[in-house]
């Protein structure tokens, strides 16, 4: 168990966490301390595999999990963020069915022996979809009710920007690695 692999198991530890802060209402500062852990967590996502890269601590382990906490914390989020009409569930499906499509995309080309790297539109994609989640979590337009139109127009922009970005990346991704298709049997 090396470090980026601890990295990624607190990573895992920090999701309930989140959601309790979250969706327990009248914790004092919940959706803060929430948004604090979910940043936390994300960021967590970026130093664990700049680690494991630059000193070769690169394992199954990490190859199997990482991803795995990445999108627990991502749909978690999400999923909290339906019953409190931050966000439609119709985005949701699409964010995790894309997650599911590469999952079982990368499963049939790992037993080809071929390793699908993230591509561009990916990164982008998960980018804003973070940016998107802090936002939705921190829900501004609540707390400042003279902007609140405003806010609620960016949050929306931000949803079908990922919601967009989700499809791109999706397509961009089977265009590139459509070879993977040719292998289903």
């Amino acid at each position: 168990m090396n470090l980026p692999n601890k990295i990624t198991v607190f990573r895992v530890i920090l999701i309930p966490f989140f959601l309790i802060f979250f969706m327990i209402p009248g914790i004092p500062a919940g959706k803060w301390i929430a948004l604090a852990i979910f940043i936390i967590a994300s960021l967590s996502d970026m130093v664990d595999g700049k680690i494991a890269r630059k000193y070769n601590l690169v394992t199954d382990f990490g190859k199997f999990m990482d991803p795995l906490a990445d999108k627990l914390l991502v749909t978690s989020a999400m999923i909290a963020l339906i019953p409190v009409d931050r966000i439609m569930a119709w985005v949701v499906i699409i964010i995790i069915a894309r997650e599911f499509i590469i999952s079982g995309f990368r499963l049939v080309a790992a037993d080809n022996g071929k390793v699908i790297a993230a591509g561009w539109w990916g990164k982008v994609k998960t980018a804003v979809t973070m940016v998107m989640i802090c936002v939705l979590i921190a829900n501004l337009g609540e707390d400042i009710a003279s902007a609140a139109r405003g806010i609620r127009i960016f949050e929306l922009v931000l949803i079908y920007i990922s919601a967009a970005l989700t499809v791109i990346s999706l397509i961009d991704y089977l265009v590139k690695n459509k070879d993977v298709i040719s292998t289903f049997k």
